[in-house]
């Protein structure tokens, strides 16, 4: 089939481009120069030196496309969404039929809302600014880097002769590796993270360059459904989960009300004798079709849905029926944590419910650990979600100030509300163990919470470093990946006993009495 003239014109400027100006031309600049100092002497060689680096700008410059300056991101500099699609849209019709590769890129920050909550506006755009500037340098000047949205990046490479998924995926690690590395803001070292999405060209559909981002899109909403820092590329299957039309709000009430969304359990440890302190109960649905949904996904459709105090009094339910359970099996599980939201926390009926439950099972309160929000205390909380909060310490339920750190709760309302245990953000923990400045931190809250008597927990213990560094600095348990995962409650049984196992065969430390 015989190309148009202009396409023809434009895989002959591509050839081109990638010889004149791709990495194989370096090799010929050392023979270029030494040749011009074998012809000419000194005076050929200064410009030889001096004038092919200009040279190949004015050239660069000639080739690149016409196009008209985008607007641009005022914090990162990158052009936005309407300079992208059409970046993409060129790049997209250059490597139709022309042999050349290139792949999309959607780059999303991990928990960016948690990261604004913890430290306010201003520190997440510098750390808006320092991404976007890491993601620019680990790519090559001719690809094409824009700022979607609050806090997602979209990057289309260049065109290329050779691009298979193994190098994709490389880059993507690359990308993750930079974005990781932490960010100082004002004396503090904040670490996030990345999910990324990929889509080769070649995968993309026919005739549709938007198309093409709506594939890498999608692939990037895979990957934030697994988890946080997952890498996924668009296949078939991707194009299938995005074609198909659901009702999520609807899915989600009827999980609920056919009981598919259950509990699973995340062990806490105490850091003084390494036996099991408790677990948190948290919500996981596993749909049939979809595999696991993450909480982030569905909770926000029963909170539409006003499904919350039902589904809160799912988990209690489940989690003082698992805690009958480890009792009949013969473990000492402490207590139970189970999340109340503010709405939740409004019901006037609640703590009858809650006394009806206990006395249901036969469990006495402190069995029972209530877990709310730090901003709920900071919101100025209303007089039933006050008094309700202070009834459940009165009545012995143990009360847990979660993700402590990140509301700025006054120790006022810390005493007003019985709280019994602060649980120390996972922003304040993670890497911890290398970051001094997180250790003083941490240190800080873990004194004041001993001035007050209060008991400490910290969440995302990932690693031996962090779990070591939190039980050197005297907190009292730790929760997190490092320590186990979330799991359903059959599981729960051998994982403790296996726990249990592995602490009788440590080897005393210091001299046997005998």
């Amino acid at each position: 089939m015989k190309l148009p003239n202009s396409r023809l014109l434009q895989r002959v400027r591509d050839g081109f481009s990638q010889v004149v100006f791709g990495p194989p031309m370096l090799a010929f600049l050392p023979a270029l120069t030494l040749g011009a100092f074998w012809f000419g002497g000194e005076t050929a060689l200064l410009v030889a030196a001096l004038g092919l680096p200009l040279m190949f700008a004015v050239l660069g410059s000639l080739m690149r496309d016409k196009a008209p300056a985008p607007g641009r991101d005022a914090l990162t500099g990158m052009i936005l969404a309407d300079g992208f699609q059409a970046r993409v849209k060129s790049i997209y019709h250059r490597t139709e039929d022309s042999g050349l590769k290139s792949a999309l890129l959607v780059l999303e920050i991990d928990d960016h809302d948690d990261l604004i909550a913890a430290h306010g506006q201003d520190a997440g755009d510098i750390v808006m600014q320092r991404i976007g500037e890491r993601i620019t340098a680990t790519l090559r000047h001719r690809d094409t880097v824009a700022r979607l949205g609050r806090n997602r990046f979209a990057i289309c490479l260049a065109p290329v002769m050779q691009l298979d998924l193994e190098l994709c995926i490389q880059l993507a690690g690359r990308l993750q590796v930079a974005v990781e590395e932490p960010v100082a803001v004002d004396g503090t070292s904040l670490f996030v993270s990345c999910s990324i999405g990929i889509c080769q060209r070649h995968r993309a559909p026919k005739g549709a360059a938007n198309g093409w981002i709506e594939c890498a899109v999608a692939a990037l909403d895979e990957a934030i459904s697994v988890g946080p820092s997952s890498i996924r590329a668009f296949s078939n299957d991707t194009h299938v989960h995005l074609n198909r039309t659901d009702n999520l709000l609807e899915d989600a009430a009827m999980a609920l009300e056919n009981g598919m969304i259950q509990a699973w359990f995340q062990p806490q440890i105490s850091t003084d004798t390494g036996r099991v302190s408790g677990f948190e109960a948290l919500a996981r649905w596993c749909h049939p079709v979809k595999g696991m949904i993450p909480p982030s996904s569905f909770l926000p459709a029963l909170e539409q849905a006003g499904l919350l105090q039902k589904l809160s009094q799912q988990m209690v339910q489940q989690a003082l029926t698992a805690i009958k359970a480890w009792d009949a099996a013969g473990l000492n599980v402490p207590s139970v944590g189970v999340n109340f939201a503010t709405d939740e926390l409004r019901d006037p009926a609640l703590v009858n419910r809650i006394r009806w439950e206990l006395d249901r099972f036969g469990l006495r309160p402190e069995r029972l650990t209530i877990e709310v929000l730090e901003t709920v205390m900071t919101d100025q909380p209303d007089e039933v979600v006050a008094r309700n909060i202070k009834a459940l310490g009165e009545l012995g339920c143990h009360i847990d100030l979660d993700d402590f750190g990140t509301g700025h709760a006054s120790i006022a309302s810390v005493r007003r509300f019985r709280v019994s245990r602060i649980k120390i953000d996972r922003s304040f923990v993670t890497k911890s163990d290398h970051d001094p400045e997180q250790q003083k931190l941490i240190a800080a809250i873990l004194t004041m919470a001993e001035r007050l008597e209060l008991q400490t927990l910290a969440e995302g213990v990932e690693t031996v470093g962090e779990h070591a560094l939190l039980a050197q600095l005297g907190c009292d348990h730790v929760q997190g990946f490092g320590i186990g995962r979330p799991m359903p409650f059959d599981q729960t049984l051998d994982w403790v006993v296996t726990h249990e196992a592995k602490l009788q065969d440590a080897p005393l430390i210091g001299r046997q009495r005998h």
